[in-house]
């Protein structure tokens, strides 16, 4: 070792030390709980039900259409051909309203919500039950305090429709209130399922969590990483309910579903699932009015079929499941020698995604691109000659875009639009209070969102897209971001606070559009940013930014426990970053992508939707796919494995575009009865394929927890009786991947392993 060497180590210990020791210090010296109250968080309030007065005159049941309403003296409920749709709980009420506000606090795409109710009106009557065309009108009072005293109290409406697909609508709103709320019961203990990409649990019971898109966070309370980003950058470590895709949808275990109507403006507020208590859900949104979509269903199955019914999905290029699209940078040299690696390691490649097609900048957080949306000709003098090579290897070329601006003079490159500039001028730009474009810090750099609430803006930048982006070609790109709406911002239409959620929709919408005028309408487009009624506009998903690390709070078992949520809440088809994405030297540790997680990542991938690689933030400091032979060798033997399955992964992605069941699947989807449909660490690809990935660290067995019936392993062809829970071998190579033995897929998949 050299002595320069020996100082550099030598440095960083000393740094490490310094560092812990100032963390210990600050602990020490503020207290914990001080601490926690030095940074922003989620400061939220729900209102609770209170008590339930169902008039006597007014008790009965009722028919509107499919749709059988019954009320008694202790609850109301909608009843469906025999099945449950939705119920009160007994004796509770099941609408409340509270008067009260909001405010935020935002930091880089962080958004905290701090919640203060004022009046809270958690008692409900019921006064009137009455026929309303096609519909049931419910009327009644809200009230504050003891229900037994004269108290302030307001109106309510509700109105019950019988919904086109199945299920029912729920219409309720009112008066002079800020936020109302609506409860779903639910059988004791019974789980819930959804409210977009959540990385805890499947069973969300017990939480409250609030329903807002933003940053996830960076460790998002794995440590000692935590502890350090938010004592260095005001928070970013996010929390344990940071996520870029929340949504006001769930099921729960006693086959009832809940989802706001995407098409109301009111349904993008924000609001708070509060679940803590065993019997109920509550959803409190800010704003004085719902639009709620009910539906039930004979088997998980149906419920998740009945509640997606009646949207249309776009579909899926077919190339993607030929092989990986491997992330590659650094120019055309690079990429060159990068992808000749892997395709002599035996690689199956589809496509490449080249992210710093528009420039590459270096900031304190890592490698970060040019936001100026224009060929980079400098890193990148040769594109057309490239882009031609790659697809005389039938290699697709993807690239990145994302919704922000920057100012591209910054960039001394002479040869491209401002395309800040021209947005500027023509009053396309989010702007702040004063009327100017509102700069949002990125670290290291400032940028402005294009107004996607003006259709005008949005069709500019779809043209932008059209012809910048999407250049002869290419044939797909990252979507990225669409969380980071300011809540003060002030826009061409509308209020931010009920346009904040509903971003990511408008983000698809405009991406979309760009697809079509490119000519490209089968144009693959992935994004990690979720909102309701994002489906119609785009199909493919990506669940984040997950650190380099094996973390069940924010590594690959995160990862795993966002696609699963993701699924229930929506969005079908969801992915995830091959090794992750988020290095960062923590000083005291360096969460850096090891050879082992990189491969054990690649191997849940392998049996994904889509497998797609990512170089991340710091590419030197990661162990890459094409580093050596050794790692191209193992990562190129699980893209043989991703390309075996591609006419089964066909058949299971349209199954998901036409029914809105997700590719992914938890076993409470396909095994609800069994032991399987309580685990949370494996998953079904289809209904036919179960995995049990690795995710810990220097593991070379994992537990399968096996349905009723024989399975075969993929891989070794050892079958595997169901019911039970066995240990199964598992190293490096070796994913616990098995098949359904009366599937009429058994033969077809096994022979396609061999052969692979």
């Amino acid at each position: 070792m050299g002595k320069s060497q020996k100082r550099g180590r030598a440095g960083r210990l000393v740094r490490q030390v310094a560092i812990a020791a100032l963390a210990v210090i600050v602990l020490l010296t503020i207290g914990g709980a001080g601490w926690q109250a030095s940074l922003p968080h989620d400061h939220l309030e729900v209102v609770s039900p209170g008590a339930l007065d169902v008039d006597a005159e007014v008790t009965g049941s009722w028919t509107v259409g499919a749709l059988t309403v019954v009320a008694d003296d202790a609850r109301v409920r909608i009843q469906e051909a025999g099945r449950t749709v939705w119920s009160s709980s007994p004796g509770r009420a099941f609408i409340m309203a509270t008067t009260g506000e909001t405010t935020w606090e935002e930091h880089r795409g962080y958004f905290w919500p701090d919640v203060e109710i004022g009046t809270q009106f958690e008692n409900q009557s019921v006064e009137t039950i009455r026929r309303d065309g096609e519909a049931l009108r419910i009327t009644g009072r809200l009230s504050a305090g003891d229900p037994g005293r004269d108290g302030r109290s307001v109106r309510y409406r509700l109105r019950i429709i019988p919904r086109g697909e199945g299920g029912a609508i729920a219409e309720l709103s009112a008066d002079a209130v800020d936020s109302i709320a609506w409860v779903t019961g639910r059988g004791a203990g019974s789980a819930v399922h959804g409210l977009g990409a959540q990385f805890t649990s499947f069973d969300l019971g017990g939480d409250l969590i609030p329903l807002v898109v933003r940053e996830q966070g960076v460790g998002r309370g794995e440590q000692p990483l935590s502890l350090l980003a938010d004592l260095t950058n005001r928070s970013a470590a996010g929390s344990e309910y940071s996520t870029y895709a929340a949504r006001a949808s769930f099921v729960t275990e006693d086959l009832r579903g809940f989802r706001l109507d995407p098409d109301q403006p009111a349904s993008h507020a924000f609001a708070v699932a509060d679940l803590r208590a065993d019997d109920r859900v509550t959803v409190q949104s800010w704003a004085p009015s719902m639009r709620i979509e009910l539906t039930s269903g004979a088997t998980p199955l149906d419920l998740i079929t009945e509640q997606s019914a009646g949207v249309e999905r776009p579909e899926i290029a077919g190339w993607t499941s030929a092989g990986v699209i491997v992330g590659l940078q650094g120019g055309s040299e690079q990429v060159r020698r990068k992808l000749d690696t892997l395709l002599t390691a035996g690689a199956r490649i589809a496509g490449v995604w080249l992210q710093d097609w528009t420039g590459q900048r270096t900031t304190s957080f890592g490698q970060r691109l040019w936001w100026t949306w224009q060929l980079d000709q400098q890193r990148y003098p040769d594109w057309n000659q490239l882009v031609a090579e790659l697809a005389a290897r039938d290699l697709a070329v993807t690239t990145y875009v994302n919704p922000f601006l920057v100012d591209a003079d910054a960039k001394n490159d002479d040869t491209i639009r401002n395309l800040w500039a021209e947005a500027r001028g023509a009053g396309y730009l989010v702007t702040d209070s004063s009327g100017q474009p509102y700069l949002l810090d990125q670290g290291g750099y400032e940028a402005s969102l294009v107004d996607l609430s003006d259709p005008q803006a949005r069709s500019w930048f779809a043209d932008v897209i059209a012809e910048e982006v999407l250049t002869d070609g290419v044939e797909g790109f990252m979507a990225d971001f669409g969380e980071g709406l300011p809540f003060d911002a002030a826009l061409a239409h509308g209020p931010a606070e009920l346009r904040h959620n509903e971003w990511p929709r408008l983000w698809a919408e405009t991406v979309e559009t760009a697809c079509h005028r490119a000519g490209k309408p089968d144009c693959v487009t992935w994004f990690r940013s979720g909102a309701l009624g994002q489906q119609e506009h785009a199909s493919l998903y990506w669940a984040g930014d997950q650190l380099t690390s094996w973390g069940k709070e924010d590594g690959l078992a995160s990862a795993l426990s966002a696609m699963l949520s993701a699924g229930v809440s929506g969005w079908p088809l969801v992915h995830s970053d091959v090794g992750g994405y988020t290095s960062i030297d923590a000083v005291v540790k360096d969460y850096t992508r090891s050879p082992e997680l990189l491969q054990r990542w690649s191997e849940l991938e392998a049996f994904g939707v889509l497998m797609r690689t990512h170089e991340g933030n710091r590419p030197a400091q990661n162990t890459q796919v094409y580093e050596s032979p050794d790692i191209a060798e193992a990562f190129a033997a699980m893209t043989r494995v991703y390309a075996a399955l591609a006419p089964y992964r066909r058949h299971v992605i349209a199954e998901a575009v036409e029914t809105g069941v997700p590719a992914l699947r938890h076993g409470w989807l396909v095994a609800p009865k069994s032991a399987a449909a309580t685990v949370d660490s494996q998953f079904f690809l289809g209904a036919d394929v179960l995995v049990a990935p690795v995710l810990s660290e220097g593991a070379d067995t994992v537990e399968v927890t096996f349905p009723p019936g024989t399975w075969i392993h993929l891989l070794t062809g050892v079958e595997y009786r169901g019911q039970a829970t066995r240990t199964v071998d598992a190293p490096l190579g070796t994913p616990a991947a098995f098949v359904r033995a009366d599937s009429s897929w058994a033969d077809p998949l096994r022979d396609a392993m061999f052969a692979r």
